[in-house]
């Protein structure tokens, strides 16, 4: 070859590379169209789930599928050759269970609240299961911690009287339950001394919550203090060497709620961990050590404080090994040798680790199709409501860049709960096709103090959907949506939300989609099951009498307000859904219909609020991405 063909070569080569080069840069500088991530990959869950140490350390149990059920099996931490299956369901589920003894395992296989309850006991050597209750209709509550004390278990039982919740000791052998306490006290749970002695009770009129404590049990209870309805008192559990102290939960005279030592003789409190923007989690007591070994908040993300020294060092040295992942402890044995916890972002799934003796083993991936996938961030924003109010929430945004998004909100149901930051399946899918996906933190969510909660009494028809509508309106304002492209969504509270828009926004929102979404607040009364009836004082103060709130009542309630639907309604409901009755659905769907309105209706009758078989969610979500797809155009 010449020396100048070698040359002409050499730059042709270089300007091919320049080329290259310059395409990946502007390839950079604008979104590649992402991937269409199949919907199934979205909700697909892990062949193993509901992972709990044993009282020892010894053994993980977890549930997992054998021959199309959920199974118990058990773990060797040391000897893993010894693992083994404990159950062989073939015609149904196990539902539920957890470590009664270091040796003995409960298990129920009812599968809903309207089935007999079923019960169990397994040796975790002999494998030998037998019966725990009789077959029964009655409802069971286990007290916390669920462990036995000297053979008995503790539970609150409507056995007696189906409208009042009493407290048994019933025997690990299969004996009959022992009657500890008659409710008479209207209590609505009790709490587990450090000897397996009952002493502490709260009961509630749902106005008025008290707090009862006595010294020994067949003793009268007396009454330590009292709260309203806008405060909380929850006990953790006994302090180390204090048969009259105990951890609390408490916003007594102060807008947060923290972590609290309280004197049971004379109801005075000492704060022991608090933060002045939200308020503390229930987590982080053990009932082996009595004690408090961590604490979490959820601002941005969730945050852990670890307070015991021995176990802050392990977590430091679990979370080195997982940098920019979130990490939570789900479970610990009482000496620290074995730490169960689970790694996220908002982005990654992430999985279920234990730590044990120093190393580290994965027991499974969460969402295992979605691992390696590119999917989108999600950020915190705030804006001020109309009164000017200060509204948290976050925003999903889809890979792809566009001047202004289609945007779905997306409503928490409860009201009393609150969306947070991290992985969602569900906010994943909505992005993953294009969508930015808006979730608003209205007033009357948990988490935010006292005063935030509160604000949402009696606004379910009022200022918390105005929080939704001003979050939509800053959402134009500030050039993030389409003004044209909005959706909103939701299922209970958050599919009443989007009936509600329906009804009464119809020019903020393109279309709507509620998934068992309450239609008619009367129907929500009288579905209360008997035992739930000292609850009702309180819904009352949320929600409104509806006999004394008659007008109201009608007023917020969609199936009054139908012949104003005109946008398109995607609506989901399952059978088994107690909130809402068929005869309400039926009329509504009517009257909907009858506007020569486009609605669509799904119904599963075996189904509840949310559906969980595998092809209903799968169908759930094709439904709702083609009538997006559709009136989102």
């Amino acid at each position: 070859m010449s020396r100048s063909k070698g040359r002409m070569n050499i730059k042709m080569v270089f300007r091919v590379m320049l080329l290259a080069i310059c395409g990946l840069i502007i390839a950079c500088g604008r979104d590649v169209r992402q991937e269409v991530i199949p919907i199934e990959d979205f909700f697909d869950k892990p062949d193993h789930t509901s992972f709990k140490i044993s009282p020892d350390g010894k053994w993980v149990a977890y549930l997992g599928l054998e021959d199309h059920c959920k199974n118990i099996f058990i773990l060797n931490l040391d000897h893993p050759d010894s693992s083994k299956q404990l159950t062989y369901q073939n015609s149904m589920n196990v539902q539920y269970y957890f470590w009664a003894t270091k040796d003995t395992i409960v298990f129920s296989n009812a599968e809903s609240y309207q089935d007999s309850l079923r019960l169990f006991t397994v040796d975790i050597h002999t494998e030998k299961i037998n019966k725990l209750l009789k077959p029964a209709k009655h409802t069971v509550k286990w007290l916390a911690p669920t462990r036995a004390f000297n053979g008995y278990l503790l539970a609150q039982m409507n056995r007696r009287d189906s409208t009042a919740i009493d407290l048994y000791r019933i025997p690990l052998n299969g004996d009959e339950p022992i009657l500890v306490d008659k409710n008479i006290h209207n209590f609505n749970e009790w709490f587990v001394s450090s000897d397996g002695k009952v002493r502490l009770a709260i009961s509630s009129d749902s106005v008025e919550d008290k707090l009862w404590y006595r010294e020994e049990e067949g003793m009268p209870y007396q009454n330590v203090l009292e709260t309203d309805f806008s405060s909380m008192v929850y006990p953790l559990g006994p302090v180390k060497d204090s048969k009259n102290t105990i951890y609390a939960l408490s916003n007594r005279g102060r807008d947060k709620v923290a972590v609290v030592n309280l004197d049971l003789k004379n109801g005075q409190e000492k704060i022991l961990v608090s933060n002045k923007e939200v308020d503390l989690n229930g987590e982080g007591y053990s009932f082996t050590r009595q004690e408090i070994l961590f604490s979490t908040t959820y601002r941005k993300k969730k945050e852990t404080t670890v307070h015991n020294e021995a176990l802050k060092n392990i977590y430091k040295s679990i979370a080195s090994k997982f940098e920019g992942y979130s990490v939570d402890m789900i479970d610990l044995d009482s000496s620290f040798n074995t730490v169960l916890f689970r790694t996220y972002t908002d982005r990654n799934p992430g999985g279920i680790y234990y730590y044990h003796k120093g190393e580290i083993k994965e027991l499974t991936p969460l969402n295992p199709s979605l691992r390696d996938k590119t999917l989108s961030h999600m950020e915190e924003v705030s804006f001020n409501s109309r009164d000017g109010k200060s509204i948290k929430g976050y925003i999903t945004y889809p890979l792809e860049k566009k001047d202004r998004y289609p945007v779905v909100v997306l409503v928490h149901d409860g009201p009393n709960r609150r969306d947070v930051w991290g992985f969602n399946p569900e906010v994943q899918f909505l992005a993953n096709r294009g969508y930015a996906v808006f979730q608003v933190n209205y007033r009357g969510s948990t988490g935010l103090g006292k005063e935030f909660y509160v604000s949402g009494f009696k606004q379910w028809g009022g200022e918390i959907q105005n929080d939704i509508n001003d979050g939509v309106a800053w959402l134009i304002h500030t050039g993030i949506a389409d003004k044209d492209r909005i959706a909103i969504m939701g299922t209970g509270f958050g599919g009443y939300s989007a009936l509600y828009a329906a009804c009464f926004n119809p020019t903020l929102y393109k279309c709507a989609i509620s998934a068992s979404g309450y239609i008619n607040l009367f129907t929500y009364f009288k579905e209360f099951p008997p035992y739930y009836n000292s609850y009702k004082q309180l819904y009352y103060k949320i929600i409104g009498d509806p006999q004394k709130e008659y007008e109201l009542f009608k007023a917020i309630s969609p199936l009054f307000h139908a012949d104003k639907i005109r946008m398109p309604i995607l609506m989901f409901q399952g059978g088994r859904d107690r909130y809402n009755s068929m005869t309400d659905v039926n009329l509504f769907v009517q009257k909907v219909k009858s506007n020569d309105v486009n609605l669509q209706f799904v119904w599963k009758e075996d189904e509840g609020r949310r559906f969980k078989k595998e092809e209903h969610i799968v169908e759930f979500y094709q439904t709702i991405e083609n009538f997006l797809k559709e009136q989102m155009r």
